[in-house]
């Protein structure tokens, strides 16, 4: 019995101990990469600063040992290398996320040792590798001195690597010198293998896409790429031997065999590659997968063949030696849900480099045909001394219908092209030409044709009609013989000669011509196209006059119509250069008058905007100021008036987004004369209220006829120089300002006959005398038109000039008895108003002969009265 309790007792023991034992080691678990952390950061920071010319930041870190048990992982948020001098401030690596697994016993070495990283992953980065133009690479962030190397060597990260992993990674190359641009996108790639070995075995998978461009000019985009290998690695040597792989170009399979060694600052390439298969199929797949459809589907005759060999040293002076070939002989390819198949499709082209000098590389199109029913197209030619002055020479003829390249392979159309294309053209010119502009070195000769072309879709409002055009080269000029053109119920008629069409393909220089333009019938509406209102937000994006272009266009039109106007007989000049286009005596039938206009539209700059000089004969005045927005703002009264008008406005201001004046914008003026102008009453407000208050004036007989009228406007506001008008035997002057929301104040000065103020005012004036009736003929009545065009106020002084004349006239009697009273005093007292002389004498004896008189008055009456008392 002892015994089996004993046994028991020490089962309980044992439990007991390992029970704690694993709980001390959870804990241990738990607690070390807190323990640990800071520490496992420090070395990091040592190794890594110890080792490279170049800031390192991160965000934070986070240590466990659960993640990767029984290996510790430690993962650094948002790290980025910065370089310094002299690519200051430029980021060389930076990723969201950075992962190290290591083993547990790594925790514990001392801070100055190194750490041994099994394997490494980083995910949401960017690498950016720049040469600049004195060849020196941002990647190169070794420490040099001795001193540093030596400490270098001793704490650098240990190459104990198993394998390592990129996630949605993006590769930036810039190559300052050469105008070499590449960039990897999308990357995902795993590498398996012992770095710890000097020779090893790396077992890779890598999908990406893959863009290139040189001297701006891009040639690929987003194209998939894919690739798995195993490459041979000898650290030793440097030398990465393709093995086992298969690569992919969109969808086009490939294998590789050789290698690549780095010896000293150079590259040796020795590599071999082909499609394993020699189906038609692959050429198809060349082209990027959203365009080349269901290959699936694809039924093919004959061969492409794709081989290539680079070998030689990639150094400062050197590439490799090239020898690559495009194969297909008589090959043929059918969609099966498309009617028409290409057939004879014959291809042979190469690139080759024979001598490892980059400017003898060459690329040769031997031959390039292929054959939609009955029609065939050929093309051959070949581009050499490429990095130097690259010389091309291309010729290609044969005819293509339009209609036929929907049917024979998936496009993505919107909409359905018509015509038949010809084309015998031939092309020799070099950059150093182009560059220069010696092009008389270029030679051109050829003629393309195009005929009963059609087209209709969203971005025009009409089908487009092309009847026939013809374009024939010749040197750099392009002479375009005719086109001859339709849409909806416009016709062009278009000829003459663009130039400097290769410096504006290869050097971004301006594209010139000369043209002539004819028209019976050109509608604005026609060429644009319609588009649905949206209820949500959009943002729309001004029109831009090209800044390549350099035209001249000498057009002539017998009708145009935009919106609701028509111009006839339309002629003048039209010049496009530097953002702007410049309009030269121009001139048109309209509003059954003529109108002629200079002027400029530019859309440099942040805002569009015009300058023009526009003279009008003869207009119909309501129709051209109530038709016309902006003549509608600048007189909105003319819309009542019934006649015609010359006039010169001279305007400028802003554009919209549509290429429409904004009103609040423009500043000019407006000289007009009317002619044989008649006022319509009822169509007007204004007019309609004046002739309401002012019962001595019949608005609609008021004469207009050659008036005169200046308007300046600027800032929204119109002000018109004071004028006169006639009515009858009363002058009327007319004055103020209104704005472009319609509001006004106008002040209007009539110079009134007295006749018109009534029998009491002509009564009293009878009563003057001749003189004094005449200086008062007519009196001035100031009105005041406020309010707006829709709602007028109208207020005149006509009581309170009334009355100040009724004073006047008042006054002037008053006067005219006091003359008289004076005359017969003055003749009392013997004055003789006949005899100047006497005068004097009348004077100097005035107040003495008063005193006499009244006094002779008053005691004459005062003797009587004692008389009578008596």
């Amino acid at each position: 019995m002892k015994t089996e309790k004993a046994k028991k007792s020490t089962a309980k023991k044992i439990i007991k101990w390992v029970a704690i034992t694993l709980l001390v080691l959870l804990i241990g678990l738990i607690s070390i990469p807190f323990l640990f952390k800071d520490k496992i950061v420090q070395m990091v920071a040592n190794t890594v600063n110890n080792s490279i010319n170049a800031k390192v930041t991160f965000k934070e870190t986070d240590l466990s040992l659960f993640r990767n048990f029984p290996s510790a992982s430690l993962t650094i948020n948002d790290i980025a290398v910065i370089n310094k001098e002299p690519f200051l401030g430029d980021t060389l690596f930076n990723a969201k996320e950075l992962n190290l697994n290591l083993k547990i016993t790594e925790l514990f070495k001392s801070t100055d040792k190194t750490l041994e990283i099994k394997s490494i992953s980083a995910e949401n980065g960017e690498v950016h590798i720049i040469f600049n133009k004195d060849n020196i690479g941002n990647y190169d962030i070794a420490l040099k001195n001795e001193n540093t190397q030596k400490t270098s060597t001793e704490s650098s990260l240990s190459l104990n690597i198993q394998e390592y992993k990129l996630e949605n990674m993006r590769f930036n190359y810039v190559d300052e010198s050469s105008q070499i641009k590449m960039s990897l996108d999308s990357i995902y790639h795993t590498g398996k293998g012992n770095f710890a070995k000097d020779i090893l075995d790396l077992d890779t998978k890598t999908t990406a896409k893959v863009s290139f461009d040189v001297e701006n000019v891009n040639y690929l985009q987003n194209v998939a790429i894919k690739l798995e290998a195993v490459l041979g690695i000898d650290l030793k040597n440097l030398k990465y031997t393709f093995k086992e792989n298969t690569g992919y170009i969109n969808q086009l399979p490939l294998e590789f065999d050789g290698f690549i060694q780095l010896v000293d600052e150079n590259q040796l390439y020795d590599i071999t590659f082909k499609t394993p298969t020699s189906s038609f199929k692959n050429l198809l797949a060349l082209v990027p997968k959203q365009y080349s459809g269901n290959l699936a589907s694809v039924t093919t005759e004959g061969n492409f063949d794709l081989n290539g060999t680079v070998k030689g040293t990639y150094s400062k002076t050197t590439i490799p030696k090239l020898d690559i070939s495009f194969i297909s002989k008589n090959a043929m390819f059918k969609y099966a849900d498309l009617p028409k198949a290409v057939q004879n499709i014959n291809l042979n082209a190469n690139i080759i480099n024979k001598t490892g000098f980059a400017k003898d590389t060459y690329v040769a199109i031997n031959n390039t045909s292929f054959r939609i029913d009955k029609d065939v197209f050929n093309a051959s030619g070949n581009i050499s001394n490429i990095t130097e002055n690259a010389n091309t020479n291309l010729k290609a003829n044969g005819t293509i219908n339009l209609a036929n390249i929907s049917k024979v392979y998936p496009v993505k159309l919107k909409n359905q092209l018509e015509g038949i294309l010809k084309a015998d053209i031939t092309t020799n010119f070099d950059m150093n030409s182009v560059d220069k502009g010696n092009y008389q070195n270029i030679k051109n000769k050829g003629n393309i044709t195009i005929s009963n072309f059609k087209y209709k879709g969203e971005d025009v409002a009409n089908e487009f009609i092309i009847d026939n055009t013809s374009v024939t080269f010749n040197a750099n000029t392009i002479k375009l013989e005719e086109f001859n053109a339709k849409t909806g119920s416009s016709d062009l008629d278009i000829s003459g000669n663009l130039e400097n069409l290769y410096g504006y393909l290869f050097k971004n220089q301006q594209l010139k011509g000369n043209f002539t333009l004819n028209s019976n019938n050109f509608k604005v509406d026609d060429f644009l196209a319609k588009t649905e209102e949206k209820t949500t937000t959009t943002t729309s994006k001004a029109l831009k006059i090209p800044t390549f272009l350099d035209v001249k266009l000498n057009a002539k039109a017998t009708n145009v119509v935009y919106d609701n106007i028509t111009l006839k007989n339309v002629v003048g000049n039209l010049f496009i250069k530097d953002e702007t286009v410049s309009l030269q005596n121009v001139s048109s039938t309209i509003f059954n008058g003529t109108m002629g206009f200079n002027g400029k539209i530019s859309t440099k700059g942040n805002k569009s905007n015009f300058k023009m000089s526009l003279k009008l004969q003869e207009l119909n005045i309501a129709a051209s100021f109530s038709q016309l927005e902006m003549l509608k703002a600048i007189a909105p009264i003319a819309k009542s008036l019934e006649g015609k008008i010359n006039s010169t406005i001279n305007v400028s201001g802003d554009l919209s987004e549509d290429m429409t004046p904004v009103l609040n914008s423009i500043s000019g003026d407006l000289l007009g004369q009317l002619l044989n102008t008649k006022l319509k009453v009822a169509d007007s407000k204004v007019l309609s209220v004046i002739a309401s208050k002012v019962n001595f004036l019949d608005v609609s007989k008021l004469s207009l006829n050659e008036a005169s009228v200046l308007f300046t406007f600027n800032n929204g506001e119109v002000s018109v120089k004071p004028f006169n008008l006639n009515y009858k035997d009363i002058g009327i002057q007319i004055g103020g300002k209104h704005g472009f929301d319609n509001t006004m104040n106008y002040d209007i000065v009539f110079n009134l006959p007295v006749k018109y103020l009534g029998t009491t005012v002509t009564n009293a004036i009878a009563k003057l005398t001749a003189k004094d009736a005449n200086e008062i003929k007519t009196i001035p009545v100031n009105a005041n038109l406020t309010g707006s065009f829709s709602s007028p106020n109208f207020s005149t002084n006509i009581k309170g000039a009334t009355s100040n004349l009724m004073k006047t006239i008042v006054e002037k009697q008053k006067q005219n008895l006091l003359n008289k009273g004076k005359d017969k005093i003055l003749n009392l007292l013997g004055g003789n108003k006949d005899n100047p002389k006497d005068s004097t004498k009348t004077k100097e004896t005035t107040k003495d002969k008063v005193k006499d008189v009244l006094g002779s008055l008053f005691g004459k009456k005062k003797k009587d009265t004692i008389k009578k008392k008596n």
